[in-house]
């Protein structure tokens, strides 16, 4: 794309040609109405008659011919007979004392070294492009001479025999122009125009004129191109460079700390400062990747730390089982073998709740990403858990009190994943309250959040431990619960649901107004629902 501009350029500068030739075509009708004039003047003037035959007259063109052309310093018109025979030359006039003078055409301005510079480019750039050019292009050079050869000079007979058919055809057809450089590089076009009087040709004028308003122009366009094209190279280098520091090379190292992430050589990714505080999308992916190299991460962490939670917690029960094993094998009292059983049932027990309880938390992550959510009641859901309650209460079990002031309390979700983590609250709030005691299930909306509590009267939480209750394997027990009736992952897999809600889920204690722990109280904040 950078280059792009620099071809068109390019391409403008090659094709220049056709400007020139518009230039030449300009130059050679101006040169022939010139010739046509001149010819009509010395038709009507130096024309006498000899004998019967018309013929030129030298005495009468010679200075008639030196006065057309005088205001022309840069012209040279030649007259020749019908035989060849030069008659009059504009350069040749009587000087002082009645001598002859031959007065040189003037001697064109040096061309100076830029512009010779700019030619040599040129004419060597569009040569090896586009091939040799011929400045004479669609005009023609006349005698099919090679225009560009220097010192080359129109053939006289070959002009007297153009400008001779050219006046005996029927149609208005000229004598082509001659196009040639002299040599010191100067444009001349001439041109031939014939002398008629009458129906008869007596004679040729050939008139020479210096183009170097053609070349000075041509040189003004290339010049003008060659700048342009400079500035055009100038701003790509700049432009790329830039480009380079700002784009290309900020990706080059976010794809590199990328295979270092793949090859697991490098840890969390820190990106540099740099990178991750610029305020376009480069500065965005920066972030989102250092983001998720943080985030993978300490999602390995987190595996690799309950894979040796899950070891840790399987090994108990696994070396409970093997002891009561060893000793059964040696036990002849059947009273002692009878509770080594129970032992050996109860471990296997814990093992089934506990591996059943790790497999919900593993695949837990994957289900909810797969999980289609809609739109779910929690005003609905908290009265429906009340009513199960209060149909399979059974004695001594505390009573439930349902307080949601507004009718609906909506969210999106999964349904099933909601309804375990308010289970499992409800659950913890039965097992550490107290024999008719009080559950409350309050559910409320607090500007863009829908906010649900389950309360208990029970003895509530040690205040260092309202955080470490949701770590997995944490267990916190009522003394009169049986020993592994809990895998301890309950809580944990209720943040984790919430989470995956976008939700956060809390612990506190609730206190009278002495400040003494009156009950616990697990606190449920998710994003209302959109329309």
């Amino acid at each position: 794309m950078n280059l792009l501009p620099l071809a068109l350029i390019f391409a403008a500068l090659l094709y220049l040609d056709q400007y020139q030739q518009g230039l030449l075509s300009a130059e050679v009708s101006a040169l022939r109405e010139q010739g046509r004039i001149y010819a009509g003047a010395i038709a009507e003037t130096a024309v006498q008659d000899n004998n019967g035959q018309q013929t030129l007259n030298p005495d009468l063109a010679q200075p008639l011919l030196f006065s057309l052309t005088e205001p022309t310093p840069n012209a040279q018109a030649l007259i020749y007979g019908p035989d060849g025979e030069l008659i009059a030359n504009s350069r040749v006039h009587p000087g002082a004392g009645g001598a002859i003078v031959t007065e040189p055409l003037a001697a064109p301005p040096p061309r100076r070294l830029f512009s010779r510079i700019v030619s040599f480019v040129y004419d060597h750039l569009s040569g090896s492009v586009i091939g040799s050019v011929d400045e004479s292009g669609v005009i023609g050079s006349g005698a099919g001479q090679d225009p560009n050869t220097l010192g080359w000079q129109p053939d006289v007979r070959t002009v007297l025999q153009m400008t001779g058919s050219a006046s005996n055809a029927s149609s208005q057809d000229e004598a082509p122009p001659f196009v040639r450089r002299d040599p010191q590089g100067v444009l001349l076009i001439t041109v031939a125009e014939p002398i008629q009087s009458g129906q008869q040709v007596v004679g040729t004028v050939l008139l020479t004129r210096e183009a170097t308003e053609v070349d000075a122009a041509v040189l003004a366009i290339r010049i003008s191109i060659l700048i342009l094209f400079a500035l055009a190279l100038a701003l790509t280098v700049i432009v790329s460079f830039y480009l380079s520091r700002t784009i290309a090379r900020p990706l080059s190292r976010l794809a590199a700390a990328a295979e270092r992430m793949r090859e697991g050589r490098a840890g969390a990714q820190t990106l540099p400062k740099p990178i991750t505080t610029r305020n376009d999308e480069i500065g965005t992916l920066a972030r989102t990747l250092e983001g998720t190299s943080q985030a993978l991460w300490s999602r390995m962490d987190a595996i690799e730390k309950f894979a040796a939670d899950v070891a840790h917690e399987i090994k108990n029960p696994l070396s409970s089982i093997r002891s009561a094993v060893e000793t059964l094998s040696r036990v002849e009292d059947p009273a002692r073998a009878s509770r080594l059983l129970a032992i050996v049932t109860q471990d296997v027990g814990r093992l089934d709740r506990l591996i059943t309880d790790i497999s919900d938390s593993s695949r837990l992550d994957s289900e909810l990403s797969r999980s289609r959510y809609e739109i779910v009641d929690m005003a609905r859901m908290l009265a429906t858990l009340a009513e199960i309650h209060d149909a399979t209460r059974k004695e001594g079990q505390p009573l439930m009190e349902l307080d949601t002031p507004v009718a609906e309390l909506l969210v999106r979700g999964s349904e099933a994943r909601l309804v375990q983590v308010l289970r499992n609250l409800i659950g913890n709030a039965i097992s550490f309250s107290p024999a008719q005691g009080k559950i409350y299930l309050r559910g409320r909306e607090t500007g863009g959040m829908i906010e649900l509590a389950v309360e208990d009267e029970g003895p509530g939480i040690p205040d260092g431990k309202l955080d470490s209750i949701f770590d997995r394997f944490y267990s916190e027990r009522p003394q009169n619960e049986q020993f592994g009736s809990h895998s301890g992952l309950g809580l944990s897999i209720s943040r984790q649901i919430v989470e995956a809600h976008h939700g956060r889920i809390s612990a506190e204690n609730r206190r009278d107004e002495a400040g003494h722990v009156i009950g616990a109280r697990f606190v449920i904040r998710l994003p209302k629902a959109g329309e």
